[in-house]
């Protein structure tokens, strides 16, 4: 599979004249494709139409799906990804026509009402009365979500080992106490230090990680038994599970139709 890779400028915030309240783009990737770091002089709403993608600031890395979008303040170093066949929306926020929802990233739930506001702004013709009207709406149901798909990246050498040994292959089944005694520590000593640096629990943080890389799979056509084998599950039931409390979806939610 040809991959692309795209680079685009680093913009300090407000930097470019930005006329408009929201302007949308969309996007039907046919390679997976890399954007390297870089940032807007606007505020920007990420979330697909089909697919999941994923946005990576510093150590946290959140995945993007049609109902899980992510708020990008303006000029937010990020850098992003999405696999072939992802149809990726982007909805662009004035710097000076709209303050921002949050000072940083922050998951928003795609709710059916803000996914036909933000469909009707991309209608031909639309009147400016009417594109008003609908921007107001789309500015006052805009909301962080407490639920996201975000995984925190430990960085110390205490913790880079697991975090390294779990991304690499998810269906690591190695327990916290497990480590501890790779890493020759107290199982308490991990487990504090994870806490501090993921804000979440190991298993929580296994769980997350596997979430992820299960939805890249998944949209790319697998079959859920053989996603729930490949990120650790013993069965496609306890993987389903363990994915909707994770994700709030079912796995078929990311499968291609």
């Amino acid at each position: 599979m040809t991959r692309e890779t795209r680079t685009l400028p680093a913009f300090a915030p407000g930097s470019v004249d930005t006329s408009f309240v929201i302007a949308g783009y969309d996007e039907v990737v046919t390679h997976d494709t890399l954007w390297d770091a870089h940032s807007h002089p606007f505020h920007e709403l990420l979330w697909n139409e089909r697919g999941a993608s994923t946005a990576v600031v510093g150590s946290r890395i959140w995945t993007i799906t049609p109902t899980l979008g992510l708020w990008m303040p303006a000029g937010t170093l990020h850098a992003g990804s999405a696999t072939a066949g992802t149809w990726f929306r982007a909805s662009f926020f004035g710097f000076r026509t709209t303050a921002s929802i949050s000072a940083t990233p922050v998951a928003v739930e795609i709710t059916p009402l803000l996914r036909l506001l933000l469909e009707r702004l991309g209608e031909p013709g639309l009147a400016d009365a009417s594109r008003a009207a609908t921007e107001a709406l789309v500015l006052d149901v805009l909301e962080p979500s407490p639920r996201e798909l975000l995984v925190r990246i430990p960085a110390s050498q205490l913790l880079r080992p697991i975090a390294d040994a779990v991304r690499e292959d998810p269906a690591d089944r190695r327990t916290l106490a497990d480590w501890a005694t790779v890493l020759g520590v107290s199982a308490r000593t991990v487990t504090r230090a994870f806490t501090t640096e993921t804000g979440t629990s190991f298993v929580r943080w296994v769980a997350a990680v596997r979430a992820q890389h299960a939805i890249g799979l998944l949209t790319r056509g697998w079959d859920v038994e053989a996603v729930a084998e490949q990120v650790g599950y013993r069965s496609a039931s306890a993987f389903g599970a363990a994915f909707r409390r994770t994700t709030g979806l079912t796995p078929g939610a990311f499968r291609p139709e």
